[in-house]
């Protein structure tokens, strides 16, 4: 028989319900223990397991995000390019419209040369002057343009900075949360166990609806700059081809212009050029009847000078023989009828002659305008329509 079965009072031993007592009580303390440590050692897989799914789907949000900024900066990287080439198409634009205002320009210069009869504001000069207008509007037009490109391309890669610096942060992000979710409580050292008990969180001030804002934000802004983008593209697209034709059709008009005033003045030079042969022949002409006249109006004065001898001679004859019979009669009619011939072919020689002179200035004239027309010709045909070949527009 063991000694708990005696009595407590017997022998002076220890007392024996206390140590039950104490028994019991450390019997429940390890129960209470274990228990805890079920619970605890549960509680702390529970949280794990939270911790994880938790961080899985702060993952799983933080690659939806990523993809939504991928997508978009992808979109607005690619509009930006798309932009740049097209404001190098403006400034091709530009630099082909130099040309031909610096034609345009030329080409007036040149037709002030021209004689002052010739400096008329005719329908090339009017096509000349309605061309600079037209090529000057397009080069402010297009200047414009060039700086509203410019200020969309800063604007678009301003979105596309901010999308940048979020998908960096939401990468570091991810790659943190990855690096939580694989960690374990075996992975960590005891350094890093001595440094988490000591970290103090900081203070986080963004809220879940808050982070997933700031996203939208920047997401929203490059839309919005990927729409004005597109926008402003048509916009361009719409100018450079209406320019193009503007272009093209008073360029088109002007060399027009030229052309019909290139026949005009061949055509007005050419009728002068016929009458040249014309008027010199009526000079030669208005040269032999002089001739002809000055030769009749000697013969005349030989027969007037006959008809005087002979009246001369009859006055000679004795006085009852001296009259006035029908050859004294005809004698003197003939000598008034003789001169009244000399003083007309004298007069018309006189006017013979100044008909000569006059044909003469006329002719002088006449030249002078063919020498006028030539220069003027050769201003428009060769000088102009030379320059004029160097103008070369497209579609830009």
């Amino acid at each position: 028989m063991s000694l708990l079965d005696h009595s407590p009072h017997q022998g002076g031993g220890p007392d024996l319900t206390k140590v039950e007592v104490k028994l019991n009580h450390s019997e429940l303390f390890r129960a209470e223990c274990k228990r805890l440590i079920r619970e605890t050692d549960k509680a702390c897989k529970r949280m794990q397991d939270d911790d994880n799914r938790r961080l899985d789907q702060r993952v799983r949000d933080i690659q939806f995000l990523k993809k939504e900024l991928e997508l978009k900066l992808e979109e607005i990287t690619q509009e930006t390019d798309v932009l740049l080439l097209l404001q190098s198409r403006v400034m091709k634009a530009m630099e082909a419209s130099t040309e031909p205002l610096r034609v345009t320009n030329l080409c007036l210069v040149e037709r002030m040369k021209r004689e002052p009869s010739e400096r008329l504001h005719d329908n090339v000069d009017c096509e000349l002057r309605r061309e600079r207008e037209v090529l000057e509007g397009v080069a402010s037009l297009l200047q414009r343009v060039q700086e509203q490109i410019s200020e969309q391309i800063r604007l678009n890669r301003s979105a596309k900075y901010h999308l940048e610096q979020d998908l960096k942060d939401k990468f570091k992000a991810q790659s943190i949360d990855n690096s939580c979710a694989l960690m374990t409580a075996h992975s960590i050292n005891g350094t890093q166990r001595s440094n988490n008990k000591m970290a103090v969180l900081p203070s986080l001030v963004v809220t879940p609806m808050q982070w997933e804002n700031l996203s939208d934000i920047n997401i929203a802004k490059a839309e919005h700059q990927r729409t004005n983008s597109v926008s402003l593209r048509a916009l361009v697209e719409s100018v450079l081809e209406q320019t193009a034709a503007d272009m093209q059709k008073q360029v088109k008009a002007t060399s027009a212009a030229i052309q019909l005033n290139v026949q005009q003045i061949k055509s007005d030079k050419s009728q002068m050029e016929d009458k040249m042969p014309k008027l010199q022949a009526e000079i030669t002409n208005q040269q032999r009847i002089r001739e002809d006249l000055l030769v009749a109006m000697t013969q005349n004065e030989h027969f007037w000078s006959l008809a005087q001898a002979r009246l001369a001679l009859r006055c000679q004859r004795p006085g009852k023989e001296q009259c006035h019979d029908p050859a004294q009669a005809q004698l003197l009619a003939e000598v008034q009828q003789l001169s009244t011939h000399i003083d007309k072919l004298r007069e018309d020689a006189l006017q013979s002659e100044e008909e000569q002179r006059a044909l003469a200035r006329c002719q002088l004239a006449l030249r002078e305008d063919i020498e006028i027309k030539a220069k003027s010709l050769y201003i428009d045909e060769v000088v102009c329509m030379q320059h004029r070949e160097t103008i070369v527009l497209n579609k830009f």
